[in-house]
């Protein structure tokens, strides 16, 4: 079992920056990919950044590619999102997932932890 915690949300105003954070426990998550997915409300969840185990590859979704950067600390067992240019549909609820495989894959279905998220409110 893996619990992953996500801390690092907030409001901030449209062009701002946040950093979310994930830390998992329970067992060592080095060997698979991690993603972060979120959801606005009455919104599907949508993917929008995965990296693999080394930490060598990332995925983005095209609407935060260029703004949002993913990375992870295999040492200490998390993993961030960098979040700049923050726009008011970025809006949405934050969750961190732990993937089955170890390439940075953005198929919700491959990933079997998942985190409870983290709100994010961007104002305009």
């Amino acid at each position: 079992q893996v619990q992953l915690v996500e801390s690092g949300g907030g409001l901030v105003q449209a062009g701002g920056s946040l950093r979310l954070s994930c830390a998992a426990s329970g067992r060592s998550v080095f060997e698979n990919a991690m993603g972060w997915f979120r959801q606005a409300p009455g919104k599907e969840r949508e993917f929008v950044a995965a990296i693999n185990w080394s930490g060598y590859s990332t995925n983005y979704a095209d609407s935060v590619k260029g703004r949002f950067t993913i990375s992870r600390d295999n040492a200490k067992n998390t993993v961030h999102l960098q979040m700049n240019s923050l726009k008011p549909e970025d809006t949405a609820v934050y969750s961190c997932a732990t993937a089955r495989v170890s390439r940075a894959t953005a198929n919700s279905q491959q990933y079997d932890y998942w985190g409870r998220g983290t709100q994010v409110t961007v104002s305009s």
